[in-house]
């Protein structure tokens, strides 16, 4: 009779057991999402509308031609202390948006950090800079407010800031 009722005893954990397993194994864990997007602004806790400073993937002489956006491009709106793009908690998860450059041309779908070639700030109140290292730091580029007919010229990177765009931020 012991012997049936360690049986039973051992059949009942077994089962508890594989219950658990069951159950933890088919449980998935908190997934971290990751979008890519080309401004700041569809980014859902960063608060704009549009983005005023526009940074293309080609030097100018390729980017504009005849007046046309050739070139694949980001843009911002504010501080970006990270090209590389931001993250933040949504309840247990973590989402991620990426900076790329889009809507078409020469370099649509890349990451944009450290592949910039040009810019443009087509801000009408607001001056920017570019900088070499993420959280605003080391060599860095102005660029200012557009003028008083909303011409928004567009220039190459100075040299140490081409392909090594990292930040940006209001001047």
């Amino acid at each position: 009779m012991r012997v049936k009722a360690a049986r039973i005893k051992v059949a009942a954990a077994g089962t508890v057991l594989a219950a658990g397993a069951a159950l933890l194994s088919g449980a998935a864990p908190a997934q971290a999402a990751t979008n890519n997007v080309t401004d700041n602004c569809d980014v859902p806790w960063i608060s704009c509308s549009f983005g005023d400073l526009w940074l293309f993937y080609n030097s100018k002489s390729i980017a504009i031609q005849n007046g046309t956006i050739e070139s694949a491009y980001t843009t911002f709106y504010g501080n970006v202390d990270d090209h590389w793009g931001t993250s933040a908690y949504q309840g247990s998860s973590e989402t991620t948006y990426r900076y790329v450059f889009g809507n078409g041309g020469n370099g649509n779908g890349q990451y944009m950090k450290n592949n910039a070639a040009s810019v443009q700030n087509c801000a009408p109140d607001d001056n920017y800079r570019v900088y070499y290292n993420s959280g605003y730091g080391g060599t860095s580029q102005y660029f200012a407010k557009n003028g008083p007919y909303g011409d928004c010229d567009i220039t190459d990177l100075i040299s140490a800031l081409k392909n090594n765009n990292a930040s940006s931020h209001f001047s």
